[in-house]
């Protein structure tokens, strides 16, 4: 599987801001990858803008599609109007491990329910617009035994493959490297198998 994340640093995040009947919508985007690191933004936040009228809040903290560490908190606002919105905009933008918090200064006229989701939702997309963003790769770990003279047109092949070595073992015969082969792709090693001119040996590494 491949998917899109934030680009940002570990303790960063990106911001942007809207203003609707003058209330003004500050959203604030991290790179979530477990909900630790969305609670520190949510921390962040809450103390850069004490007075703040609602800090609402949506987590995706996997891959799109994850059903397990999500959420989302209206934090006062009508039920319906805030988290869930952000975090359906979070969905539709289908970047993964993307956590976001939605900071409220109330202008004085209310926007009624349907307003209200519409502002969240217009927030969150107004912030991923500019978000930075990098892909992602999913792989299984191969490990793949070679003798010595080999290792060097393994290593520039995976190269050439964009297939990371992840460990190199030495023993008295040989070599095992382990590979990540991408989730989504077939593994296949006959173009390695050519210019080696010899059958690999390769088993999948089980956790």
């Amino acid at each position: 599987m491949r998917y899109r994340i934030p680009d940002l640093a570990a303790g960063t995040w990106h911001t942007a801001e809207i203003e609707v009947e003058k209330s003004r919508f500050l959203t604030w985007l991290c790179h979530a990858p477990n909900t630790a690191d969305f609670h520190a933004l949510l921390q962040e936040a809450r103390t850069a803008h004490p007075n703040a009228s609602h800090h609402c809040t949506a987590l995706i903290a996997g891959p799109p599609g994850e059903q397990t560490h999500i959420g989302f908190s209206d934090d006062g606002e009508p039920g319906g109007t805030a988290g869930r919105p952000m975090f359906q905009a979070l969905q539709g933008s289908h970047i993964g491990e993307i956590g976001c918090v939605v900071i409220r200064y109330f202008g004085g006229t209310k926007l009624g329910t349907g307003g209200l989701a519409r502002a969240y939702a217009q927030s969150v997309n107004a912030g991923i617009e500019t978000l930075p963003t990098r892909e992602v790769v999913e792989r299984d770990n191969y490990q793949l035994r070679i003798s010595f003279a080999h290792e060097a047109v393994a290593r520039a092949w995976c190269d050439e493959q964009k297939v990371p070595v992840q460990q190199a073992e030495y023993d008295s015969v040989g070599v095992c490297l382990t590979i990540g082969w991408p989730r989504d792709e077939n593994l296949n090693l006959a173009t390695l198998e050519n210019r080696l001119k010899t059958a690999l040996d390769i088993q999948k590494v089980t956790l």
